[in-house]
C-alpha cells in the first residue's frame, strides 16, 4: 500500500476514489477547502485544509505520497482557470517532492484527435458545452497542455454521463465514439481511476472509459 495525494476528495467521484482507497488500505492526504467535508477519525487519513490554487497547501498535500490523482473540477464560482493552474500548483510540488504518477480526471469533451472518433451525438455534446460552458472545455485543454510539459508520469481518465448506478465491476476502455458508449456508473469510474495508480498501459494517454 502507498499514500496518495487526493484532490477533489469532498466531490461525488472524488469521495468514491477516496473511500475505496482507504479500504484497500492506501494512506490518504486530501485537500480540502472545507476539511469538515471529509471523513472524520480515520488514522489513515489527513485532512489538509485549503485551495487548490494555494502553492502551500497542495505543497503539504502533496508531500510525502508516491502518486497523486487530481479529481477536482469546476464548481459555482470557481475560476475559469481552475484545473489548469490548480494542475500546474500540483506538478509543480510533485517535482519538489520527486513524486511521478498524477492521474487526473476530465469529460469525454476533451478531445483525443490521435484516437476519437465522435458520432453525431458526440460532436452534438461538444457543440453545446462550447456555447454554454466555453471556460470549462478550455481549462480541460488547458490542464492537459501542462500535464505534457510536465515530464510525469500522467494519464488523463475520461468520461461520459456519470450515473448512480450500481457497480458492475467492470468498464470498456476505448476512445470517443470507439468500442464505448455514452455513460458509466460512479462507482465503476472511482474504481477505474483507482486502479491506474500502479498500471502504467495508459501512461500518456487519455482512455474514455463507460459501461
Amino acid at each position: 500500500m502507498v499514500t496518495l495525494a487526493i484532490f477533489g476528495g469532498t466531490g461525488r467521484i472524488g469521495g468514491l476514489v477516496l473511500e475505496r482507497a482507504l479500504t484497500a488500505g492506501h494512506d490518504v492526504r486530501a485537500l480540502a477547502r472545507d476539511p469538515g467535508k471529509l471523513p472524520q477519525g480515520l488514522d489513515r487519513l489527513t485532512a489538509v485544509g485549503g485551495d487548490v490554487l494555494d502553492p502551500d497547501a497542495v505543497n503539504w498535500t502533496v508531500a510525502g505520497s508516491a502518486a497523486v490523482l487530481a479529481l477536482f473540477g469546476h464548481v459555482k464560482g470557481s475560476p475559469p482557470t481552475l484545473q489548469t493552474d490548480g494542475t500546474r500548483a500540483i506538478v509543480e510540488a510533485m517535482k519538489q517532492h520527486d513524486v511521478q504518477r498524477i492521474v487526473s480526471l476530465s469529460g469525454g469533451g476533451l478531445r483525443d484527435e490521435t484516437g476519437d472518433q465522435p458520432k453525431l451525438a458526440d460532436k452534438l455534446i461538444v457543440s453545446a458545452m462550447r456555447r454554454l460552458t466555453p471556460q470549462v472545455l478550455a481549462d480541460a485543454q488547458g490542464h492537459l497542455e501542462v500535464l505534457k510539459a510536465s515530464g510525469l508520469e500522467w494519464t488523463v481518465v475520461r468520461a461520459p454521463r456519470v450515473q448512480d448506478t450500481p457497480a458492475t465491476g467492470s468498464c470498456r476502455v476505448g476512445q470517443v465514439g470507439v468500442g464505448t458508449s455514452t455513460s458509466i456508473s460512479r462507482a465503476d469510474l472511482a474504481d477505474f481511476i483507482l486502479s491506474k495508480i500502479d498500471d502504467r498501459r495508459y501512461l500518456h494517454q487519455m482512455p474514455f472509459v463507460s459501461r
